[in-house]
């Protein structure tokens, strides 16, 4: 495979991955406000914990957040580099 095509198609998926307004509003506050768990932005978009779950599912897939485990809370934040340049560009 073309090596500029296969980067074209990870940075779609990215792009692809906060392009729904919960997951995009679910980063956004990860920036600002730092880690947090499923219950606290579930308050936070008033949400349901399934929905919020599934779309923090679909971003840790993506490679956007990790989770890190304190008890049996798992704490999320932002990892990758360019979803923060996006996120910081666009607000």
């Amino acid at each position: 495979m073309n090596p500029d095509k296969k980067l074209l198609e990870e940075k779609a998926e990215i792009l692809k991955a906060i392009s729904h307004p919960v997951r995009l509003c679910i980063v956004r506050r990860l920036l600002i406000e730092g880690e947090k768990n499923v219950t606290e932005m579930q308050n936070c978009l008033e949400a349901p914990q399934s929905t919020v779950s599934q779309h923090l599912a679909k971003l840790r897939a993506s490679g956007i957040i990790e989770g890190k485990r304190e008890g049996t809370e798992i704490y999320y934040s932002v990892v990758n580099e360019d979803v923060k340049k996006i996120i910081k560009a666009i607000f």
